[in-house]
């Protein structure tokens, strides 16, 4: 596995934070949630762990949460003043998932596939010599 440490922020700059850990994966989900959270065709999300990989250094109280009623354990982190995205912890993961967007440096691996094939949108993305997979690998 790949340890990173590396800082990232939200839209407005707001919102700061670190994560040192180590990577566990990196992909595109495609999945209708993922495509909701984003407004966009697929999420980019690295996971990585430990749980203490996360620190916040600014903003945490612009911190908002939203959790799909029906969904086992998928909810949304966001800055409550521009509306980025922003990291969550998974307990059941025993990591972070990172929206790749929100880093302010070139994470030091590459997206490992894209998951949620199956539920793309027909409008989205392809063409990348990536593995597709229908759900998780």
């Amino acid at each position: 596995m790949t340890e990173i440490d590396i800082q990232g922020s939200c839209l407005c700059g707001a919102v700061r934070y670190r994560l040192q850990g180590e990577v566990q994966r990196f992909y595109h989900c495609h999945c209708q949630r993922c495509r909701k959270t984003t407004g966009s065709a697929h999420a980019s999300n690295i996971l990585v762990t430990p749980l203490a990989s996360l620190t916040w250094l600014g903003g945490e109280q612009l911190l908002g949460r939203y959790k799909v009623p029906e969904a086992e354990r998928f909810y949304n982190c966001f800055c409550t003043r521009c509306g980025s995205p922003l990291p969550r912890v998974v307990p059941e993961l025993q990591g972070v998932l990172v929206p790749a967007g929100t880093l302010d440096a070139e994470p030091p691996v590459r997206p490992g596939g894209r998951i949620f094939w199956d539920s793309r949108a027909d409008w989205s993305c392809s063409g990348d010599d990536l593995p597709v997979y229908p759900e998780y690998p």
